[in-house]
């Protein structure tokens, strides 16, 4: 997370002066159904999955105020969160879902902003490849490798979550 001297100031490019040593991050798989992965700062490691679909008599937006809430509630948990890493998707099967996923991520990078935690996309290909040494492993190789890790997954999206957080440490270089 490197700026060039001319760059604008902000937060997903500038660490946090709390966030020495002890570190703790948070790691997102975007979507309605939002797998996530938290380190805390004591080397503790927790994941699962939440969902942010909206009523049946509720609007759209209100899968970005669920999201938004969520994010409150980490961070009223987990303070400093010292860096939130997410799954940067660049291709979507639907209209829909590419709409989605953009919300999901304006929402963070702003949230991120806002509360002046560094924030970054890490490639699908990346945390595949990564987490299985293929960049195009299937959602079940992904899901054996985080098991064999000593996690138990809930789902796809907890176990990319899980794998994304493992890259982040190492890139990172964080103590397990």
């Amino acid at each position: 997370m490197t700026v060039s001297q001319n760059a604008p100031q902000s937060a997903s490019t500038q660490p946090r002066p709390e966030c020495t040593g002890a570190t703790s991050i948070l790691a997102l798989d975007l979507g309605t159904k939002t797998g996530w992965a938290l380190r805390q700062a004591d080397g503790t490691i927790t994941s699962g999955t939440v969902e942010f679909r909206p009523g049946r008599f509720e609007g759209g937006g209100m899968t970005f105020v669920r999201f938004k809430k969520w994010l409150d509630e980490v961070l009223r948990f987990i303070n400093p969160l010292c860096a939130v890493f997410f799954e940067e998707v660049r291709f979507h099967n639907g209209v829909d879902a590419s709409h989605t996923y953009g919300g999901f991520l304006g929402h963070l990078s702003a949230w991120g902003e806002y509360n002046e935690i560094p924030y970054r996309g890490v490639p699908v290909g990346t945390i595949k490849r990564h987490a299985t040494g293929k960049g195009n492993a299937s959602k079940e190789e992904v899901i054996e490798a985080m098991r064999r890790k000593g996690y138990a997954p809930v789902d796809d999206n907890a176990s990319d979550a899980l794998a994304l957080l493992h890259w982040a440490l190492e890139e990172m270089e964080v103590a397990k």
